[in-house]
């Protein structure tokens, strides 16, 4: 089903249908409910009619202001997948669940590191274009993935990234320094590691972009990109090739110190 499909007669056009439902049971207005959960009265309105994604903080207040007794809660889930391209949403259902991730990335920033502007920047730039609306869906929706580095235990995370991925000002100067400034705040964490690959490095893994995810359950999963066909694999010895790749990035790249003093001499010039 197309993003298009999944927006007007999927998840949130259901969610919308019983939130509508329930607010007129209730006998409430939209501004009335809106002023209840912290929203205007055209937001409700995108969400009764499913253009709009709620978030789950939204979901669990509008619940309880129209007495759902959990029927809206019970769709949380599914409309969390719905936020995300359709050939994203059973990776980022795992990456939330993961214990560990290494992410190797040569075209942007990766997703967990970047910053809102960053992040705008990237789906602002999609073509065909997106509206407005889902440019905004989709930014709130990466930047609530960053949450996993709030977890506590927080996953094994780290990131090999080409130099190229850094040096693009990606939304002009400002926001390429707060993005350089974000991706040094993060991997001077402890629980990060964080490596670049010179660009006049030659190294194992020119076939692109992927992800490999490790379980709670001790499953490990390659996410690899490829425009709107990215896919996961679960065999193994499609990941331990991958796995092979990246242990011999994290060789031929920079090392941890290194990397963050590089990324501080671009910041310095930019």
């Amino acid at each position: 089903m197309s993003d298009e499909e999944t927006a007007g007669t999927g998840v949130p056009h259901l969610f919308g249908r019983q939130l509508k439902r329930l607010r007129t049971w209730a006998g409430m207005g939209r501004a009335e409910l809106g002023a209840r959960t912290g929203y205007s009265e055209s937001t409700i309105a995108s969400f009764e009619q499913g253009r709009r994604i709620p978030s789950g903080q939204f979901v669990a207040k509008a619940d309880d202001a129209l007495g759902g007794h959990g029927v809206l809660l019970e769709m949380v889930e599914e409309l969390e997948r719905a936020q995300y391209p359709a050939f994203f949403r059973d990776a980022a259902k795992l990456e939330k669940e993961a214990v560990a991730l290494h992410v190797f990335a040569v075209q942007g920033v990766p997703g967990l590191l970047q910053t809102e502007d960053y992040a705008r920047s990237v789906f602002a730039m999609w073509r065909p274009a997106l509206e407005e609306e889902t440019i905004e869906q989709r930014v709130a929706a990466r930047l609530a993935r960053q949450a996993i580095l709030a977890r506590k235990p927080m996953p094994t995370v780290s990131f090999v990234m080409e130099e190229s991925v850094l040096r693009k000002r990606l939304g002009g100067v400002a926001v390429a320094r707060r993005q350089l400034e974000q991706i040094l705040l993060v991997g001077r964490r402890r629980d990060v590691h964080l490596q670049v690959m010179p660009d006049d490095e030659e190294h194992a893994a020119l076939g692109g972009p992927f992800t490999l995810i490790e379980t709670m359950k001790g499953r490990r999963i390659a996410y690899v990109e490829a425009h709107t066909h990215s896919r996961l694999f679960t065999d193994r010895r499609t990941v331990r090739e991958l796995e092979e790749q990246y242990n011999l990035l994290r060789a031929q790249a920079l090392t941890p110190r290194e990397s963050l003093a590089y990324v501080g001499k671009l910041l310095g010039e930019t």
